[in-house]
């Protein structure tokens, strides 16, 4: 099959192919040459359009359904419409307000502010929405090693919103009980009002110089405890999902709803979706995974746009998003959930 660029497009096959997917995006069905040919700007024959339309399946770009005389653009087709002919458009003042009023952070947790933002996107996306909360960004009040056994401590972590979160980790035999006063006091002198994951390299890097005033043991023990906070394998991010009940309202055949239940069995699947969003923090900016051009989505036919939000320190930290089928207003959503991560960023 032969793939077709922007650039091979012909002004007359451009035209066409751009009017088949805004008007698919638009109502869903499948697109005919008599409607092109009705649009405004369409000044050829149904037959010329039929033949540009043929050649615009061979390349990829559309397929016909079912026996449909129709085309709907394939998801190499909205890639190329999205990367190369999409005109993004801009939120209202009214759309703004929303999403800024809903993600008002005064006298909330900072999970809550999250989950209040996914609410206004799904409201105003009529999509699901979800974002991906680190687990490394509560700010810790204090830390304590706890002896439980011989060779058991417990590291407890109380963060600044009060969440308290127990680690069991493995101590030398007979450890005295000194050893983990110490490496208590050491860590709390640091972390104090601190996210874990903001000083962890100033820590390792003062452990590695040696600098730390910490006997072996000690720095043994702060080493171990870090190491259960700061894995990822041990604090998986957290991923909160609003708005299903949004994707069910379009559904008008059972071929849609069939999709609706493997996207529905996809959301549930919250590890792979995590795995999927940590791609979006290589990089600034909204990210786009459509279709089959990601294996998770490859049943349903689904879309994810998401976008990377920062701390104060202008560190990425998580991700939000909307999930969707591929028929998306991405135009409007693309600036919805940019918009929302610059609030929440500036929340945080």
């Amino acid at each position: 099959m032969t793939r077709m660029s922007i650039a091979q497009l012909t002004d007359r096959s451009r035209t066409i192919f751009q009017q088949i997917v805004e008007t698919y995006l638009d109502t869903g069905d499948p697109v005919g040459s008599r409607t092109i040919s009705r649009s405004d700007g369409i000044s050829v024959s149904a037959a010329t359009i039929r033949n540009v339309m043929a050649d615009l399946e061979e390349a990829g770009l559309v397929s016909a359904p079912h026996t449909s005389a129709g085309r709907v653009p394939t998801d190499l087709g909205l890639r190329l419409f999205v990367d190369g002919m999409m005109e993004v458009g801009n939120l209202t003042k009214e759309e703004r307000e929303a999403i800024k009023g809903q993600c008002v952070a005064s006298g909330k947790q900072f999970e809550n502010v999250l989950s209040d933002a996914t609410k206004a996107l799904s409201g105003l996306s009529q999509c699901a929405s979800l974002v991906m909360v680190p687990h490394q960004d509560a700010r810790v009040r204090h830390i304590e090693f706890v002896p439980i056994a011989a060779d058991k401590a417990l590291v407890v972590m109380v963060s600044e919103d009060g969440v308290v979160e127990n680690r069991l980790i493995d101590v030398p035999l007979g450890l005295p009980t000194s050893v983990l006063v110490q490496a208590t006091n050491f860590l709390n002198a640091r972390l104090a009002g601190r996210a874990i994951d903001d000083v962890l390299s100033a820590i390792d890097a003062e452990l590695a110089s040696h600098q730390s005033e910490l006997d072996d043991l000690s720095e043994k023990v702060v080493k171990s405890g870090l190491a259960v906070w700061a894995g990822d394998d041990n604090h998986p991010s957290t991923l909160i999902v609003s708005g299903q009940s949004n994707l069910l309202e379009n559904v008008q055949v059972a071929d849609d709803l069939d999709r609706m239940k493997q996207l529905f069995d996809e959301l549930e699947r919250k590890k792979d979706l995590i795995k999927l969003m940590e791609l979006a923090k290589d990089g600034r900016g909204v990210r786009l995974f459509i279709g089959s051009e990601n294996n998770l989505f490859s049943l349903s036919g689904s879309s994810l746009v998401v976008s990377p939000y920062m701390n104060g320190a202008n560190k990425i930290v998580g991700v939000i998003g909307v999930i969707g089928p591929t028929r998306l207003n991405y135009a409007r959503i693309v600036p919805m959930v940019d918009y929302t991560a610059q609030v929440v960023g500036r929340l945080l």
